[in-house]
C-alpha cells in the first residue's frame, strides 16, 4: 500500500473518530414500514463507528377482571416472549450478514415513552423511523406516530418513506426560513453530510403571491450572504443556496427534489404552543407524510 493511501486512510479514521454520532435508535413494530428504517440504519452503519439499538414498545393489555383471572397475564407473557424472539432473530441476522453491532431493548409502555426514555438513557444521537405505508392500517398508524415523535423529540429524527430503497446519499437539501447560523442547530446536519460525503444545498421558499420585486431582491441578498456564512463556517465550497418560488411549499419543494435528484431532505423543528400546533401543523411534520426520500428533522435547540 502506498504512503499516500496510508495517509488518506489515517486521515479518514481520524475524521471518523471526531464525529459525535455514535448511537442510532430504531423503534420497530416489525412492519414493512419499520423494516425500511432498520435497513437505512444498517446500511448507514456499515461505514460508520455507530451502534444500533432496536427498540420495541410493548403496551401491556388487560383490565382488572381478566388480570385477576390470570388470562391477560399469560397472554401478555406469550406476546412478550414472541417479541423477544423476533428481536433476537433480527439482531443475529444483522450482525451475521452485515457486521453491524446491534443491541435490543423492550420497553413496557407507549411508543413515545419508549423512544424518549431510551434516547435519554442511551445518549442516542439519531432516531431512525419509517413512515406512512399505503398497504394497511398498521403502517398508517406507525406513520402518524412517527410524525408525533418529530414534534416532540430533542434528538434528530430521520424519517424513511414506506417505498424507499437504500442508496448512499450524495445530495442533502436543507430548507429553512430562519437562516439558522447557530452551531448547536447546524452542526449535526453538516456532520451527517460529512459522514456520507454528501453535498449540501440550501433552499429558501418564497410564495409567488406574496413576493414583489423589492422583497425578492432583499431575499436574494440575504440568501447570498447566508451562503457565504455557511461556506466559511463549514468549509463547504460546493454548498449552494437558492430561492424557490411557488404557490404551494410542498409542491415546489417536491419538484425541486425531483429535478435536482436530492437524496435527503433536512428541515428544522421548533417547539410551539399547543393551540398553534393544532391549527397550524408543523411544516416538517407535514412533509413527513409526503416525502419520497428520507427526511432529517433536526430540533432547533
Amino acid at each position: 500500500m502506498s504512503s499516500l493511501r496510508i495517509a488518506d486512510n489515517k486521515l479518514m479514521n481520524d475524521l471518523i473518530k471526531s464525529y459525535k454520532m455514535k448511537q442510532i435508535l430504531v423503534p420497530t413494530d416489525f412492519s414493512t414500514c419499520a423494516n425500511n428504517a432498520i435497513d437505512f440504519a444498517v446500511q448507514s452503519a456499515k461505514n460508520l463507528p455507530v451502534e444500533i439499538t432496536l427498540l420495541h414498545a410493548f403496551e401491556v393489555m388487560g383490565n382488572m377482571y381478566t388480570d385477576n383471572m390470570g388470562v391477560n397475564k399469560d397472554f401478555n407473557q406469550s406476546l412478550l416472549e414472541e417479541v423477544h424472539d423476533k428481536l433476537a432473530l433480527l439482531k443475529s441476522s444483522i450482525e451475521d450478514t452485515e457486521g453491524v453491532v446491534v443491541t435490543t431493548y423492550i420497553f413496557k409502555g407507549t411508543l413515545n415513552e419508549a423512544i424518549f426514555k431510551t434516547a435519554t438513557d442511551k445518549n442516542i444521537d439519531l432516531i431512525v423511523m419509517g413512515t406512512l405505508g399505503a398497504s394497511g392500517i398498521k403502517e398508517k398508524l406507525w406513520g402518524s406516530k412517527t410524525a408525533a415523535v418529530i414534534g416532540n423529540s430533542k434528538v434528530p429524527v430521520m424519517v424513511i418513506p414506506y417505498e424507499y430503497e437504500w442508496k448512499k446519499p450524495e445530495k442533502i437539501l436543507m430548507t429553512t426560513s430562519h437562516f439558522e447560523k447557530e452551531p448547536a442547530i447546524l452542526d449535526f446536519l453538516f456532520e451527517v453530510a460529512e459522514l456520507y460525503m454528501a453535498q449540501v444545498q440550501v433552499a429558501i421558499f418564497t410564495d409567488e403571491d406574496e413576493g414583489n420585486a423589492i422583497t425578492l431582491l432583499e431575499q436574494d441578498l440575504k440568501i447570498d450572504q447566508y451562503e457565504k456564512i455557511l461556506k466559511e463556517q463549514y468549509k463547504k465550497e460546493t454548498l449552494v443556496a437558492r430561492q424557490l418560488f411557488g404557490k404551494e411549499f410542498e409542491e415546489t419543494l417536491e419538484y425541486h427534489i425531483r429535478q435536482n435528484k436530492i437524496d435527503i431532505l433536512a428541515m428544522f423543528t421548533y417547539q410551539r404552543k399547543i393551540l398553534h400546533r393544532i391549527f397550524h401543523p408543523s411544516m416538517t411534520k407535514r412533509m413527513s407524510y409526503h416525502t419520497k426520500i428520507p427526511l432529517l428533522a433536526v430540533p432547533a435547540k
